[in-house]
């Protein structure tokens, strides 16, 4: 969940436990996913407890979110409708408030946060008001965009993640190419995404807000604007290609080579070329030193206990251990903070000759690198597929470990390790 989200979510929070809408009521929190995580942290912290984490996905229920059941979303009908609260951070929001109106629930539904400034469901004169105001707007920014890249195709990744910027840029110029087109630009949403985009050398660039970007695509759906291309699989106003993972098992990557760009299966990715030295301040002691990555927007975290076993057991084999930090992000206990650049970050792990990541996006832009590479994937569904997180983002020439679930009071997260990761 990104920095301005988490934001928004706590603010809309305190403003309902000021206004006492949860005081006394059973909480509940809609849709398992790494924001519903970060709500239910939120709320320990405030001295209330979660009832359930209602999910659609049978995979899920019986398994525990920070200690809370993941249970189906009828469970929410335990008890009158006036004595509870769902709360929701989850995307789907419109589509899982609507689910529990249809099962009769008759009680309170919070939305914590809104992520796409233009998905209002609501045909009232001040819904479409609005929307045209937001479409012009966009279509306002989009002519400005033209005029400063006349000619060239507009590409719009509208979601922030680093893996799907990478997979976008890495795939963009063999789709360029099957187009006939000649140049593009390429808008990203904040600068990270910027720094990845501009690892493949592209020279037009643009960094925007989401809210930005948002506008931007409303105008080019609302006005049918030429020369725009939305680079997204999971958007379903382009093409619902996440539909086909209900019945198929379909890798990230493969659902951009072939289902956003439509490219043959074989078509190879391009690779970064514009990778820099790492210049850092910390001197990484070359092939004795591990750099540990574990933080992540949109995955779940795992436990500091498990973090705490691979600390240890780099250290009892004579390693230094560094921890990949941004903001204000803390170092793991017992390592130093090491925070290079996007394009410094594989050089950083080559000299360091061991990279450790929670399976995120920062992953997808380090793939290439020559060092020892290891993906920790905690176990947990993707969306609402039957496919684990590992059957979605599994690496190849990585080291792929499967983190376990814990249930309370049982064991910390068991670690399934490969050769010799005897943590």
């Amino acid at each position: 969940m990104d920095q301005l989200h988490y934001e928004e979510m706590t603010f809309n929070l305190r403003r309902l436990i000021q206004q006492g809408a949860l005081q006394g009521k059973a909480i509940y929190l809609f849709g398992h996913c790494n924001a519903t995580e970060e709500l239910a942290r939120l709320l320990l912290e405030q001295g209330f407890s979660v009832k359930a984490v209602l999910d659609n996905n049978p995979a899920k229920h019986g398994r525990f979110c920070l200690g809370t059941k993941i249970l189906p979303p009828e469970t929410v009908l335990g008890g009158p409708g006036e004595e509870t609260a769902v709360l929701i951070a989850a995307r789907a929001y419109a589509a899982m408030a609507d689910q529990l109106r249809r099962l009769g629930y008759t009680g309170s539904v919070r939305k914590l946060v809104e992520y796409d400034s233009y998905a209002e469901y609501s045909l009232s004169p001040e819904t479409l008001a609005a929307r045209r105001e937001r479409a012009e707007r966009g279509a306002a920014r989009l002519e400005e965009l033209s005029r400063k890249y006349p000619g060239r195709l507009k590409v719009f990744c509208p979601f922030s993640a680093l893996g799907d910027v990478y997979y976008t840029m890495a795939y963009l110029p063999p789709f360029l190419r099957s187009r006939g087109v000649e140049a593009c630009a390429v808008c990203v949403i904040g600068r990270a995404c910027q720094e990845v985009a501009r690892l493949f050398g592209a020279d037009a660039v643009e960094c925007l807000s989401q809210r930005e970007l948002d506008e931007m695509v409303q105008a080019a759906l609302y006005t049918d604007a030429p020369g725009v291309f939305i680079a997204h699989q999971d958007r379903p106003y382009v093409v619902n290609l996440s539909q086909a993972l209900r019945v198929k098992r379909v890798p990230l990557e493969l659902l951009y080579r072939c289902g956003v760009f439509g490219l043959a299966p074989d078509t190879a990715p391009c690779r970064p070329a514009a990778l820099r030295p790492y210049k850092g301040p910390c001197r990484l002691e070359p092939g004795r030193s591990v750099i540990l990555s574990p933080y992540a927007k949109s995955v779940p975290e795992l436990k500091a206990d498990v973090w705490a076993r691979i600390v240890a057991h780099f250290q009892a084999k004579g390693y230094s251990c560094y921890t990949n930090v941004a903001g204000e992000e803390r170092p793991l206990p017992g390592t130093r903070p090491i925070c290079p650049a996007i394009s410094e970050i594989q050089a950083a792990a080559e000299q360091a000759g061991v990279f450790v990541g929670l399976r995120s996006g920062l992953c997808d832009v380090i793939q290439t690198a020559s060092c020892r590479k290891i993906a920790l994937y905690p176990e947990y569904y993707y969306s609402g597929t039957q496919w684990k997180a590992i059957d979605m983002y599994r690496l190849e020439g990585w080291e792929n470990i499967v983190v376990g679930e814990s249930e309370p009071g049982g064991d910390l997260g068991a670690v399934h390790p490969p050769q010799d990761m005897d943590f």
